[in-house]
């Protein structure tokens, strides 16, 4: 697609074109609200969009894909704003933000909710809960749906009910040509399949619709051992995780207590019969002598509460991520894990993992467009530092060596939702076999490459 510098264009007309047909606000680089509105999660972003059109309907979204297409413009998607890579904004470009839109509709009857394009996941959650219902999320409540939902979607349920993505019923999309469509596996099935796992690279999802499950009895909460404990606690745990039921999810993560030492916490969810789910609990915290330990009955919503102090304790960081995913969590890779810990260059980066396991590795892998089903775990490798007007070199190199060293023990590939145009290789075998399906797709429905700013798809072999 040519684009054209807005600078060369006539910005106020661009402007009042929007506002004219738009509902919601436009917001234009120099405003007085600019800079609250673009701002996102990550601090390195330093992308400035000539303006952003803040969309309070669907119509909207429209009016903004028509206008930015008529003039050319470079384009981005918000939805949460989340994305460590900073792919809601684009440089001297027109931003669609979603972020207004975060209306969520529960039918208790159906078991389904219907999703605006810029709710979050503590939306969902707690619209279900209110319900006595349950979504296939993930573990940070300020994460977009549609973000997660789109790149695939780890989370404590996914042995219960698969990704996020394998939860998603239908969409309403708006095409790069500004037309409205409602997808789903009757209703342009393609582009249904693409969207599960491709993320935004076909259209602007404005709205989804999302199973929901009925609410059983959940038990969670953090279990915490200093890292001279953590080799040993995870050994025990990869023994566990071998054979761990579908009804119970852990989230795992390395990163600082409350002094700023590293320390392990598992996180583990439990949702299924009471009295198995006690016993499972309590076998699992006997595992060790964590130095902490607050388990017990909560909703999704109150889980998602536990992650918000640490993400806020990190407000202003700059960010960087890279992945893994291993098949096994073998001893030499806990030794290579462990020990890059205890090096950290900045007490806000962190190794995280999801265990993919159960329900979502029986999904055929052709099913959607997400590509890898087997059991693994999905490691997160997260520098984060706050600014101190240095580059952040040192950070970023402690990230990419232990990505490095946690190569001979990972599957090709990683995960889509957080890799970037650099790591070709990594996306070429991030889809499997769906790639070249995908590749069609993309020049089917947005053949200028609208957007561009999306998650990378596999080049050309």
């Amino acid at each position: 697609m040519s684009v054209t510098n807005i600078h060369t264009t006539t910005e106020l007309t661009v402007t009042s074109e929007l506002r004219a047909t738009m509902q919601g606000p436009v917001v234009l680089r120099g405003d007085d609200d600019y800079a609250r509105t673009r701002q996102v999660w990550n601090g390195a972003v330093e992308s400035q969009p000539a303006l952003l059109a803040v969309c309070e309907t669907s119509a909207d979204v429209q009016a903004a894909m028509r206008v930015a297409r008529r003039y050319k413009l470079p384009l981005s998607v918000r939805g949460g704003g989340h994305d460590w890579a900073g792919r809601a904004l684009c440089s001297d470009g027109l931003v669609i933000d979603l972020t207004r839109m975060r209306e969520v509709v529960v039918d208790m009857h159906s078991r389904v909710a219907t999703v605006s394009g810029g709710a979050r996941l503590k939306d969902v959650a707690a619209a279900a809960d209110a319900s006595s219902l349950v979504a296939a999320l993930g573990n940070c409540g300020a994460v977009g749906m549609a973000g997660l939902t789109l790149g695939g979607g780890y989370g404590p349920l996914n042995g219960l009910y698969g990704l996020a993505a394998d939860n998603l019923l239908g969409a309403e999309v708006v095409l790069a040509d500004g037309r409205r469509v409602t997808i789903g596996p009757d209703e342009e099935p393609e582009l249904f399949w693409a969207i599960r796992g491709g993320g935004g690279n076909f259209g602007v999802v404005t709205s989804m619709r999302v199973q929901l499950h009925e609410t059983r009895h959940m038990i969670a909460g953090p279990i915490v051992y200093p890292l001279s404990e953590a080799e040993q606690a995870l050994h025990r745990y990869a023994e566990f995780a071998a054979t761990m039921p579908d009804e119970l999810g852990i989230l795992v993560g390395m990163t600082s207590g409350p002094d700023s030492q590293p320390v392990l916490t598992f996180l583990p969810l439990w949702h299924g019969d009471k009295q198995q789910g006690e016993r499972i609990i309590s076998d699992f915290q006997a595992l060790g002598t964590p130095q902490f330990s607050q388990v017990g009955p909560m909703t999704f919503s109150d889980m998602l509460a536990l992650l918000d102090p640490g993400l806020d304790a990190a407000d202003g960081c700059h960010w960087e991520t890279r992945t893994r995913s291993l098949p096994a969590l073998t001893p030499a890779a806990i030794d290579v894990i462990t020990r890059a810990v205890a090096g950290r260059t900045s007490p806000y980066s962190m190794v995280n993992w999801h265990h993919l396991h159960g329900a979502a590795t029986r999904v055929p892998a052709e099913e959607i467009a997400f590509g890898l089903r087997q059991k693994h775990f999905m490691v997160e490798i997260v520098a984060a530092w706050k600014p101190d007007g240095s580059s952040g070199a040192a950070h970023r190199q402690w990230a990419q060596d232990l990505w490095e060293n946690l190569a001979p023990f990972a599957l090709p590939g990683g995960y889509a939702n957080f890799l970037t145009p650099r790591d070709r290789e990594q996306t070429r075998d991030a889809y499997g076999g769906n790639g070249a399906r995908l590749r069609a797709l993309k020049r089917r429905f947005d053949p200028d490459g609208v957007f561009a700013s999306a998650i990378p798809l596999p080049d050309e072999h």
